[in-house]
């Protein structure tokens, strides 16, 4: 399960030593833009050494490639395949066969290395227009995209529109990518809001998020984390209803009755499918009856 994701600078020692105690479902171990040209080679050397050595005790490990169009990326490979993050990130991926370029490479370097063909994912990070309009092709390119990820930031550029808080500017990309991926049969991931002072403002994108689709939220800050982990969980009402409607269900099979009603609602197939999905998540969280 993945509700945060939480991006942390591959030149940072403190915070990737540290990454599994800032909150986060998932650590997004940053080899781009955090990063400057300068540094490249020490971050990968970096975020291998932690690769190999942290024991993140459940927080999923990601790591943010350079784009393909750059020097760097088949050297980001090459240091951290072999230490088995959960995903590799991929940035700019605008069509699909950015994704086959970099699948290529990754089934190059594991069979080099000697590991298990396929065994790492792919997050396509969808931040130009061309992705957003090309996603779901992104989103079935591979076996390997486990996900795709909005990266707001970029993408308001390459609009040439502002980025606002509101993020009127970017519910069309939002909701294409959660359909994108919905189709595909994977997750979705939304971006993160960038302003770290507004906790109330952030905890508000984050349940627009939720309600549009998305399975969780990336965040640039460990003080965003508690908030986008509460929003992405089942609340104790989504629950409560949720067993009331497997008890109708249950009930209903029990007596024979083929209509089904609660609250005064008829109980149908995307109800039922819903409470499940909550139960299931809430039993994962460990938060079930």
């Amino acid at each position: 399960m993945r509700r945060s994701l939480l991006f942390i600078p591959g030149n940072a020692p403190a915070l990737l030593i540290n990454g599994n105690y800032l909150g986060a479902d998932s650590i997004i171990f940053d080899l781009e833009d955090a990063v400057s040209p300068d540094e490249k080679d020490a971050a990968r050397i970096l975020v291998r050494n932690t690769l190999r050595h942290m024991d993140y005790r459940g927080t999923g490990t990601i790591v943010r490639i350079n784009s393909i169009d750059t020097g760097y990326w088949k050297a980001d490979v090459d240091e951290v395949l072999k230490h088995a993050p959960d995903l590799i990130m991929l940035p700019k991926a605008g069509c699909k066969e950015d994704i086959d370029v970099a699948e290529a490479y990754l089934s190059e370097a594991e069979e080099r290395l000697g590991i298990e063909q396929g065994g790492v994912g792919i997050i396509a990070l969808i931040e130009t227009a061309q992705g957003i309009e090309r996603a779901y092709d992104i989103a079935g390119a591979s076996a390997r995209v486990k996900a795709l990820l909005l990266g707001a930031e970029d993408l308001t550029a390459d609009l040439k529109c502002a980025r606002t808080k509101e993020g009127r500017e970017i519910e069309y990309a939002r909701a294409r990518l959660v359909t994108a991926a919905r189709a595909a049969g994977i997750d979705v991931y939304d971006t993160p809001f960038t302003d770290v002072e507004d906790d109330e403002g952030m905890r508000l994108d984050a349940m627009v998020a939720k309600a549009l689709g998305f399975d969780g939220k990336s965040a640039i800050s460990p003080r965003h984390l508690a908030a986008i982990n509460e929003v992405f969980s089942p609340s104790l009402t989504e629950l409560d209803y949720a067993y009331e409607v497997m008890d109708a269900i249950r009930k209903a099979a029990e007596q024979g009755t083929g209509v089904v009603a609660l609250r005064g609602k008829m109980i149908d197939a995307p109800i039922v499918s819903r409470a499940k999905q909550t139960i299931a998540m809430a039993e994962e969280l460990g938060i079930g009856r």
